[in-house]
This record gives structure tokens, C-alpha cells and sequence, in this order.
């Protein structure tokens, strides 16, 4: 583990991505604390001011304290990141593996319709969904999770069928174990390093998804998040420029990091890429 470690640190990117994804996730989780502010405070006569020593990164065009509300957006950014990413790994994991694993017509079935999902565009189908639906986070997360979970499902079928053919798992059947531990107990494990580094780059792209699903006016106006913050200083960003600025700047921080530390993961796991360079 070590000396995992050590590999990881050693590419600059990776740490320095590593090091502004949890200062961006330490502010997320102290928003409240930090917000000097109310996110949803609004000032008539404090409007589209510039930054200052009251309002560090100036307000918006309804006197709104655009720090606050930036802190209170990331969390809610990050968090439909997370969540839909996991959501969407949980199930390309549950697919890819079945499909991996018992291989034959059920394969077949399994990535027929996976491929329905990854010829479909995404971010319009999302859209759809969202309209549909109303917007609310949930259902951000689940259109996002519904729409990215074939690229798992792909890598871990990939993976199973090169796992499930060794030696190990030759012994847990003879030993009389069940389908579903020869999958979860022994193959999955094993699998799971690309599948971590996936998972990691899709928290960047679920947060790209969100910010322009708000930016088209489907972010959930009962919430702040950065997307939503995007779209409500769009017709002012000519005389309140720094409205936009900030959560534009957040969401690009948050995403980069995230592909750095993606990257990382993957020399960690992959050593003889590092070793190629």
C-alpha cells in the first residue's frame, strides 16, 4: 500500500488534483460554517456589487452574496456528482458482471441493451427526462446514473471475462461455491481498480451534466448548486461578469480534479503505463 502511495504522489498533477478535490469537499462540507452570508439573502440596494471586503466575491443581481451562494452550490454539485456516479458504477457493476461471468445468450441480451443505451445522446435524452419528470436532484441523479451506467458495465464485463478464467476461480467452484460468491467474493475484487478509476471520472462528467442541464433551465429551483447559479447570472453577466466567474471557475476546478485523481488511480493501478512514459 505503500509504496502504492508513493507511486501516486510521485505525478505532481495527481497530488495537486488530489489536494484541491478535498479542499473543494472540506468547503462543501463547512459550507454553512464559511457562508459569511444567507445563500438566499437578497439586498436591493446591494445589487450586482463588485468584491469586497463585505461580499468577497461581489452580488449577484439580486443583492445575493455570490461566496454563499457558491459554497452552498458546490455542495449540491458535488453531491449529485457523487451520488449519480455511484449510482450509475452500482449498476453498470451488477450488469457487466452478469453478463461477464454467465456469458452466452444472457451476455448477449445484457449488452444489446447496453448498447441501446450508449447510442441514444445522452445529454438530450437527459433533458427529456428531466422535462419529463420535473426538475429536482433526484432526478438529475437518476437521469445521469440511467444514462452513463453502460461505460461500467462494459469495463467490468471486459474484466470478468478475463478474471473468471484463472486458477482461483477454478478452486472456489470445486470447493462448491455459489454463483453469486464466485462473482461478488472473488472475480469482483479483483475487478474493481479500473472500475474505481471509472467511477472517479464520472463524477466530473455527472457534475458537467448538471451544470448544463441548469444552465438550460432544468436545475431544481429549490436548490443551489452552480449550474443553477450559471443560469440566473447569464442576462447579467455583461455589468455582474463575477456572478458567473466563480461557479463557472468551481465547476472547472472540481471536474480537473477529478480527472487528475482519476489519472492517478489509474498509474497506481496500471504501474507499466507509468513505466512506458
Amino acid at each position: 500500500m505503500d509504496s502504492h502511495w508513493r507511486l501516486y504522489f510521485s505525478n505532481w498533477a495527481s497530488t495537486l488534483g488530489l489536494a484541491v478535490l478535498v479542499f473543494l469537499v472540506v468547503v462543501a462540507v463547512l459550507g454553512p460554517a464559511l457562508a459569511p452570508h444567507d445563500p438566499e439573502g437578497i439586498g436591493i440596494s446591494s445589487r450586482g456589487l463588485p468584491p469586497s471586503g463585505e461580499n468577497w466575491l461581489g452580488t449577484d443581481e439580486l443583492g445575493r452574496d455570490v461566496f454563499s451562494r457558491s459554497v452552498s452550490g458546490l455542495r449540491v454539485s458535488l453531491l449529485v456528482g457523487v451520488v449519480a456516479a455511484a449510482a450509475s458504477t452500482l449498476v453498470g457493476i451488477v450488469v457487466g458482471s452478469l453478463a461477464g461471468y454467465f456469458g452466452g445468450v444472457f451476455d448477449h441480451a445484457l449488452m444489446r441493451v447496453t448498447e441501446v443505451f450508449q447510442v441514444i445522446p445522452q445529454f438530450f435524452l437527459a433533458v427529456v427526462l428531466v422535462a419529463l419528470f420535473s426538475a429536482s436532484v433526484f432526478n438529475i441523479i437518476f437521469a445521469i446514473a440511467i444514462l452513463t451506467w453502460p461505460i461500467v458495465a462494459r469495463l467490468t464485463r471486459s474484466e470478468f471475462l478475463t478474471l473468471k478464467s484463472r486458477q482461483y476461480v477454478d478452486a472456489a467452484r470445486l470447493s462448491g461455491a455459489s454463483d453469486a460468491r464466485v462473482i461478488f467474493l472473488e472475480i469482483l475484487p479483483n475487478a474493481m481498480g479500473p472500475i474505481i478509476v471509472s467511477g472517479t471520472l464520472l463524477v466530473g462528467r455527472a457534475m458537467l451534466t448538471e451544470a448544463g442541464l441548469s444552465f438550460l433551465g432544468l436545475g431544481d429551483p429549490s436548490r443551489v448548486s452552480l449550474g443553477v447559479m450559471l443560469y440566473q447570472s447569464r442576462p447579467f453577466i455583461q455589468f455582474a461578469w463575477w456572478a458567473a466567474l466563480f461557479p463557472g471557475l468551481l465547476i472547472f476546478l472540481a471536474v480537473l480534479s477529478t480527472n487528475l485523481v482519476g489519472d492517478g488511480l489509474n498509474d497506481v493501478i496500471n504501474p507499466q503505463v507509468v513505466e512506458e512514459r
